[in-house]
């Protein structure tokens, strides 16, 4: 898209540049809406889904034979897909990202808590990996809303263009989407929103311009790596393999109850099947006479080794774990336990530096807009500083023994932060030092006191 910014960079934006901007994204949105419908397991997401009965050839049966097992075709879907993404979205973002500012600027922390508040952030955050998890990037709207408040909301990534060299910070966006058969698309840039509209048959035409209140582009995103992949896209054709080996599998199962039914030495003309099916016997007169039915040998252990094979595969190329494994029973220290989560922690750590990024340029937006409304520095943006702390289970006696060993060879700040259940650090210290001063020897100074050489 970088050639599309030198041509807005020279002419300015137009309803033909926006359409021809959509169009060459069209590849992008139905690669990324097709990972997020393989990810919900709608009808048309997963491949097994499209998957149709075998055709077997006709072959000549004297009309007493008709074949039953074409018409077993179950469809499983394995969703490894959705695993990979939910176990990384819940083991990077199960704890919510702390936002920490300088403590001696009260008014700066307490804007930034309330603007948290009011818009969710918890979960607001969450979400937004999860999407740049599944589609390789996110997408993010900072605007004001009624009341004057600056809110932040998430746009479907298949429904964003970012153009510029950086996602991160990006010097034009558009957003477009359908209502009915109208396509309604939205350009913005560091101080405008330029509104577009197409119906069916015609081209696009602008409708208006606004201001967005800011000073940068309000419209960004954040990028699962540097290659814009989802979590799964490596191991999708591994996932589908093992989709195809289990629901074939399944189908040799359910066609035992349809196998073919041998008579050695009898005839069965209709009039004997008919006979048959009403008194279910047979009359047996000569010796070699036989009756019973023919089924496949089925390799159980063959089609079991695959699917392990398929499935350690999966999870090793994707970078993922599965907890529910035995490997994560029993009472793992904590050394232990990052071993088996490196690789997933070795993806996550590259998925934090592009968040912190998109962070960060959040706020150096928002603050562009509260220099000029609350009096805060376009540079205070800089002042805030986000935690990530992975959700594991936590041996809090192993953590108590490695902390107390540590008390008085560093900081108090240090030293808690390494405590995996102290979400904040900050308020931990000053609790504590309510604590010391309402429980401890520390008493606070009584007024009227006189020195001691006084009263003397």
């Amino acid at each position: 898209m970088l050639h599309y910014k030198k041509l807005i960079d020279e002419v300015g934006i137009s309803a033909s540049i926006v359409s021809d901007i959509i169009d060459a994204h069209k590849n992008d949105r139905d690669r990324m809406f097709k990972l997020y419908k393989r990810y919900k397991a709608d009808i048309d997401g997963p491949k097994i889904f499209k998957r149709e009965t075998i055709e077997y050839e006709d072959f000549e049966t004297g009309g007493n034979v008709r074949r039953l097992d074409d018409k077993v075709n179950n469809l499983l879907n394995n969703a490894f897909d959705v695993d990979i993404v939910d176990t990384k979205v819940g083991y990077m973002f199960g704890h919510p990202i702390s936002y920490n500012v300088d403590n001696n600027n009260e008014s700066l922390k307490n804007e930034i808590e309330t603007f948290l508040l009011r818009n969710n952030a918890d979960d607001v955050d969450s979400e937004y990996g999860k999407m740049a998890a599944i589609c390789g990037i996110s997408a993010r709207l900072a605007y004001v809303d009624t009341e004057g408040n600056e809110r932040i909301k998430n746009i479907n990534p298949w429904e964003v263009v970012f153009i510029g060299e950086d996602v991160h910070e990006p010097e034009y966006s558009i957003r477009y989407y359908s209502v009915g058969e109208t396509i309604y698309a939205e350009f913005y840039d560091d101080a405008l929103i330029y509104f577009f509209k197409q119906e069916k048959g015609k081209q696009f035409t602008e409708l208006e311009q606004q201001l967005h209140l800011f000073e940068y582009n309000p419209l960004f995103g954040v990028a699962n790596n540097m290659e814009l992949k989802g979590d799964a896209e490596k191991v999708l054709a591994l996932i589908d393999a093992y989709d195809r080996t289990l629901s074939d599998a399944s189908n040799e199962i359910e066609q035992y109850r349809l196998a073919y039914l041998i008579l050695k030495g009898l005839g069965a003309d209709e009039e004997t099947l008919q006979n048959l099916k009403k008194t279910g016997v047979f009359e047996l007169f000569e010796k070699d006479d036989d009756v019973k039915y023919l089924t496949k040998d089925i390799n159980d252990q063959m089609i079991e080794n695959h699917l392990n094979r398929l499935e350690q595969n999966i999870l090793r190329f994707a970078k993922s774990v599965n907890f529910a494994d035995e490997d994560f029973a029993g009472n793992a220290s904590g050394i232990a336990m990052k071993f088996k989560v490196m690789a997933l922690e070795n993806k996550c750590i590259t998925m934090e530096r592009k968040f912190v990024s998109s962070l960060r340029y959040q706020f150096k937006v928002l603050f562009s807009a509260w220099a000029s409304r609350k009096g805060f520095s376009k540079d205070d943006y800089l002042k805030v500083w986000f935690g990530f702390k992975r959700n594991l289970p936590v041996n809090i006696l192993d953590e108590a023994q490695a902390t107390t060993s540590l008390k008085g060879n560093v900081s108090e700040k240090t030293r808690l932060s390494l405590l995996t259940f102290v979400d904040d650090v900050q308020f931990e210290l000053e609790e504590m030092t309510k604590d010391e001063l309402l429980y401890g020897t520390k008493l606070e100074p009584l007024d009227g006191d006189e020195d001691e050489s006084t009263r003397n």
